[in-house]
């Protein structure tokens, strides 16, 4: 049986809500700067590759996978998911270490797109019969493939919000929930035909990494609950002056 985490006298819902009117501005501002910061990079990379194109070869996993349009769905909604864990987060220091750990892994993908363009081989659909499609291709072409960055920055989410959401004293099956939400987003790179399996591979890879390294810097209150409590007040005063 799982002890506590964050106390047993607040509900989940009351702490999140705390949690999210927590430096509010500064997380949103943040995530905007971050979001806008990124794309602008990766737009530019996108459209101007360093040198010569290599395509990820296909293996026998992508055939098995197969073109599914509905994983639109899951791939849009990564912005969504990456959005999260910032909102357990309670200190302005919290904030800036998660942020610097997250960042540095979307650079080290940048900077891999910049050393070895890559792209993933043609398809062979007409996109034109699938205007959501269509349109994501218009604005993300076959370039920057490997590492996915979508399964970097989805993978790298979802190992925090596991952490954050016990932390937190989430009902499992939320737990439950995100864990799958991550999944079908990696799902959707490779049903989408953005990616292919390597490059998920590698985006797996360069999340694992990356979080590893950010738990060695980044403290994750521990789930005894007396030792929470007094973290999570000290937290909330601290807090005040975001």
């Amino acid at each position: 049986m799982e002890s506590s985490a964050v106390g047993q006298g607040v509900s989940f819902p009351l702490r999140f809500i705390r949690s999210f009117l927590t430096c509010f501005w500064f997380k949103a501002i943040g995530t905007t700067a971050f979001t806008t910061v990124f794309f602008v990079a990766y737009i530019h990379l996108l459209k101007n590759p360093s040198g010569p194109v290599t395509e990820v070869p296909l293996t026998w996993f992508d055939a098995a996978i197969g073109f599914q349009p509905a994983a639109l769905i899951p791939y849009l909604s990564l912005w969504l998911y990456v959005s999260l864990p910032p909102t357990f987060l309670l200190t302005r220091t919290e904030l800036v270490k998660y942020g610097l750990h997250i960042g540095l892994m979307c650079i080290t993908g940048l900077l891999i797109f910049w050393l070895w363009p890559t792209a993933v081989p043609p398809a062979n659909i007409d996109w034109a019969r699938y205007p959501g499609m269509a349109f994501l291709k218009g604005i993300d072409a076959a370039g920057n493939a490997c590492p996915s960055l979508h399964v970097a920055t989805a993978l790298f989410s979802a190992i925090w919000l596991e952490h954050l959401l016990r932390r937190f004293a989430a009902p499992r099956g939320l737990r439950w929930f995100s864990a799958l939400w991550c999944l079908a987003i990696i799902w959707s790179t490779v049903a989408t035909r953005q990616h292919v399996v390597l490059d998920a591979v590698a985006g797996t890879a360069l999340a694992l990494l990356f979080a590893g390294l950010s738990f060695r810097f980044v403290r994750v209150l521990p789930r005894s609950s007396a030792k929470t409590e007094i973290l999570e007040k000290k937290r909330a005063i601290a807090s005040t002056r975001c």
